[in-house]
């Protein structure tokens, strides 16, 4: 008997086993984390995007009005259309958008009149395949492809079955080919498109079509049995038969109405159904999601991890396309021409410089190399590099940022373009000011090159551009000194330390000066909000000297006082003080929701400070308090986020630090050392190579290094290089509850700095 429940526990196990290796990664992806979010709280500001990975459009059901950036709320009860979109920011707005929507009965065409009630029981949102049963009976069914998408639609018997198409905002043209069972067209909408612009569609249908109009979205006038129509708000309806089951396939392009077709070809022209299309995507998201796998920890975190790890290879979307001979090409939305070669967009610098252009330049390095090429065409094109590109220029946030991209992918062996065309390229942007404003070029260069500083008298929020500023000048810098161009490593070696001018050695803070070299305000409060800062205050921005840590230790005081500071901003205070704002912003509500101090995680500046006391010789509290950032901050659910998740930012980090790295500075090749999450990951790299952390002994309470290797040698600094990764190998860690005060402490073991 004992034999026989031996035997039988075996096979239990094994069959468990075998069950776990075989689940599906993307069955871990939950696309609605992040979905319950409004202009004043976020907890991510996304949607539930239906893609493949860095697609050129997503899919998404609408539960806001045309033109709202909150397409999909979690609490929202209604569902008025299944949209293509590109939204890569609330804050931002959608462009080339259309809809969809199943309509039973009386035909509505009225977004609001149209909408139908669903619940999240009736849901299943995956990134492959979304499926919903809405209160009109209909049941909804989408499937993505990377430039097109497959739905279906299940009717209710007894009813009127329609399809309304919607052109969103702005103008569009519709014409339905009804021997052809199909609908074509094109809309023009978004903020930063140019005149030119235009998503042309075509829609595939595998049922005839009973009746068929037009209609305008103005006054909701319908034309009945109208077959084209173009101008503002122009839309088109088909009518099916009841209880049909009717099949939708969709491709657009911004070339023209012919390459919609091809593509719709190319990309599903052979599969015969949405389950079809669905399993392709399924591939390919499984593909992408076991380039990591993980093994210990909880079912929770492995969803968490791997629902970020789909948000992080969402963005930058592709803006190319392939012509009939597999050759891509683009419309750019810089100059309005076609042009061959690849484009990519949908992208906000100043927040994914920081960990998801670093995790790209891991787990993707041809794309990053046919991204950076596109950086340097975009220049050629509009005459500035893209700050944040919604698909053309926007010049949003501050900084010039695209140069930590360019150097970082430079340093980590991606060398797909030639670095003098990109310094002279940055040149002119450090030196000059776009009539486009916002943070095309660099506003107020002149003050900057002659103060050494940007003065707040002169341009808003100066002291976070100022640090911006010296950070991205040290990028050329440090690509001017490895690639030998002794002229810009000249000019840039002296700009990269600017960050000391705006450093208050009594105050013990970055602050905002006027052009006289007065410091302001007066009455200095470092919980106060803007003014010389961007969405924060000085206790988050002071850490922002990315490239010379060793000497903001140094301007703080040493490091006993640095450490004391660091302590104070995770579990100090959480006073907020509204200043320049005037009200409550939600990143400011976000901080006190997290009950950490002044750390404010659901914003960018401040994000790399949890990683700080490896260069100050406690390398221990990195140890914990990155395990409490993620713990604490992140989960799998519609309230997944301590913030807005920006186009795979903070999902990156998540990711990335999950491995026990972090890339603190962007434009060298180390990534500094944390505490991992599972007890082993392995990465497999694009040219196959496997590197792998293994963390022995991991748990909750386990999140202190004892000790470390690397390919069996004894690891003491507190990072690793690029070539530790990319070269394949073994970063092995031993974890215990208490920390090991000895180990990582001595100057050699901290990471890069200029000071160093």
């Amino acid at each position: 008997m004992n034999k026989l429940k031996t035997g039988m526990m075996a096979l239990l196990l094994f069959a468990t086993g075998a069950t776990y290796a075989q689940k599906n990664l993307v069955d871990y992806v939950n696309t609605l984390q992040g979905t319950n979010s409004h202009w004043g709280l976020s907890y991510g500001n996304t949607y539930p995007t239906i893609a493949v990975p860095f697609p050129m459009h997503s899919w998404s059901p609408q539960t806001g009005k045309n033109g709202d950036g909150w397409k999909y709320t979690y609490n929202a009860q209604t569902i008025r259309g299944f949209q293509q979109v590109h939204q890569c920011s609330p804050w931002m707005g959608d462009y080339a958008v259309f809809s969809l929507m199943p309509v039973t009965g009386a035909l509505e065409v009225n977004e609001d009149k149209r909408a139908s009630s669903f619940t999240h029981a009736g849901e299943m949102a995956k990134p492959h395949y979304y499926k919903v049963k809405l209160g009109n009976g209909v049941t909804t069914e989408i499937a993505p492809a990377e430039r097109s998408g497959h739905m279906r639609f299940t009717f209710p018997t007894g009813k009127e079955a329609y399809l309304v198409l919607d052109g969103y905002t702005k103008t569009s043209s519709v014409t339905i080919h009804p021997d052809e069972r199909k609908i074509t067209g094109w809309v023009h909408n978004g903020t930063f498109i140019p005149a030119a612009f235009r998503c042309y569609f075509e829609m595939r249908f595998d049922q005839p079509f009973l009746s068929y109009g037009t209609w305008e979205d103005r006054s909701n006038r319908i034309q009945h049995k109208n077959v084209t129509d173009s101008g503002d708000g122009k839309g088109a309806f088909v009518q099916f038969k009841p209880g049909g089951v009717v099949q939708v396939k969709i491709a657009s392009s911004y070339i023209n109405a012919a390459q919609a077709a091809i593509t719709l070809q190319q990309e599903l022209g052979s599969y015969k159904n949405v389950a079809q299309t669905s399993e392709a995507a399924k591939r390919s998201w499984n593909e992408l999601l076991g380039r990591i796998t993980v093994e210990g920890g909880t079912e929770d975190e492995k969803a968490t991890f791997y629902s970020c790890l789909f948000r992080a290879n969402l963005f930058s979307h592709k803006f190319y396309e392939l012509d009939k001979n597999g050759n891509p090409y683009y419309f750019s939305p810089y100059d309005s021409k076609i042009h061959p070669g690849y484009m990519y967009t949908d992208n906000g610098f100043w927040d994914t410089f920081r960990a998801q252009f670093p995790l790209s330049n891991i787990l993707h390095p041809t794309m990053q190399g046919r991204y950076m090429q596109s950086l340097l065409d975009a220049q050629q094109q509009c005459g500035w590099l893209p700050t944040w590109s919604n698909p053309g220029m926007s010049g949003v946030m501050v900084g010039n940022h695209a140069i930590s991209l360019l150097t970082d992918a430079w340093v980590k062996g991606i060398r797909s373009f030639h670095p003098d065309s990109v310094l002279k390229a940055y040149y002119h942007e450090a030196t000059s000011r776009s009539l486009m404003g916002g943070s095309s070029g660099r506003e107020g260069h002149e003050y900057y090159f002659r103060l050494g500083y940007i003065p707040q008298d002169k341009v808003r929020e100066s002291a976070a551009k100022t640090l911006e500023y010296a950070y991205d000048d040290f990028c050329a810098y440090q690509l001017a000194r490895l690639t030998g161009n002794t002229f810009y490593e000249n000019i840039f070696s002296r700009q990269m330390y600017n960050y000391r001018n705006v450093f208050d050695s009594t105050a013990g803070f970055v602050r905002g000066r006027n052009s006289n070299g007065e410091w302001i305000p007066e009455d200095f409060d470092p919980v106060e909000w803007g003014g010389a800062f961007t969405e924060g205050n000085p206790w988050q921005w002071t850490w922002s000297v990315f490239h010379n840590i060793s000497d903001l230790i140094r301007m703080l005081g040493g490091e006993a006082i640095f450490n004391k500071k660091l302590d104070s901003l995770f579990h100090g205070s959480n006073a907020v003080k509204y200043g320049s704002y005037k009200q409550e912003i939600h990143e400011m509500k976000e901080m006190v929701l997290a009950g950490m101090g002044q750390y404010a995680h659901g914003n960018q500046p401040v994000q790399h400070a949890p990683y700080l006391y490896n260069y100050s010789g406690e390398p221990w509290k990195t140890q914990k308090q990155v395990r409490e950032v993620m713990s604490r901050l992140y989960n799998a659910t519609e309230n997944g986020y301590p913030g807005d998740e920006d186009q795979g930012q903070m999902s990156s980090w998540y990711v990335i630090s999950a491995l026990g790295l972090y890339s603190v500075c962007p434009g060298t090749d180390e990534y500094v050392i944390g505490s991992p999450l599972f007890q082993k990951a392995t990465v497999t790299l694009e040219n196959g190579k496997k590197f792998t952390v293994e963390a022995v002994n991991n748990s909750k309470e386990n999140v202190y290094i004892q000790s470390a290797t690397l390919n069996g040698e004894p690891l003491h600094r507190n990072f690793i290089k690029h070539g530790d990764i990319s070269h394949g190998g073994t970063l092995r860690l031993v974890m215990g509850s208490s920390p090991n005060r000895q180990r990582g402490i001595r100057e050699e073991d901290r990471p890069f700095s200029l000071a160093k």
